[in-house]
């Protein structure tokens, strides 16, 4: 089944180099660029594409803007936002708009295909460094409020569910590794972390990384450092 893909950046070579890395995907079709928020409503109105790869930050109306007005009227459109930054605030700010990934342009094309894979299917992604960032966060306002003196206690490893090799990928999940980082930690080969990803989303029976890290956070299965 083939992936309709719309692309909005005011960026032209920035564009044309994410449009070439989703072309090797044969199962992707990128059907247009648009260079501004309220263009990508006219192509969204055009194309009815799957997927949507919006720049946060444009000159005319914004990535955050143009998300919220394309749902409003696109609600089945899918959203991926496209940011140089890392801050939570700004993820939180995309997310509550209704977009299902974040992604930052430091991003590599493996990472890039796999948000879109996630997010066509109806899941969510986020940039491993920010998702990191990001549940900490959440992690440490919920501890506060809840209990200001508040220390993690001991990480109890999901042994019953997962195994140790899984546990360690697990934790450096919630490290914000990507599976590049996490196959030269653990000498061995990308494809191998991904079938590892793989397991572990299986058992856990969840969507995405993202869904794994929060689980896990909650559960005291990994440490947030």
């Amino acid at each position: 089944m083939t992936t309709k893909i719309i692309i909005i950046d005011d960026h032209q070579l920035f564009r044309e180099g994410v449009k070439r890395i989703l072309e090797f995907e044969p199962s992707f079709d990128v059907l247009a660029e648009g260079d501004d928020g309220a263009h990508a409503l006219h192509l969204v109105e055009e194309h009815q594409p799957d997927v949507v790869l919006m720049d946060i930050n444009m000159p005319e109306t914004n990535g955050v803007e143009a998300t919220k007005e394309l749902l409003e009227k696109y609600p089945e459109t899918k959203v991926i936002i496209l940011s140089i930054h890392d801050d939570e605030s700004y993820v939180s700010h995309a997310l509550k708009t209704g977009a299902l990934g974040y992604l930052l342009k430091e991003m590599d094309s493996d990472a890039l295909i796999e948000a879109v894979k996630v997010v066509a299917k109806g899941g969510s992604y986020i940039h491993p460094k920010v998702t990191h960032k990001l549940v900490a966060e959440y992690r440490r306002l919920a501890n506060t409020q809840t209990n200001p003196g508040f220390t993690q206690s001991e990480v109890r490893r999901p042994l019953h569910l997962l195994t140790r090799r899984e546990c360690e990928v697990l934790q450096m999940l919630a490290d914000g590794k990507s599976n590049r980082n996490i196959g030269e930690e653990l000498f061995i080969s990308e494809k191998t972390v991904k079938n590892h990803v793989s397991n572990i989303l299986q058992k856990m029976n969840v969507n995405d990384r993202t869904q794994a890290v929060v689980t896990a956070i909650k559960n005291g299965w990994v440490e947030v450092r």
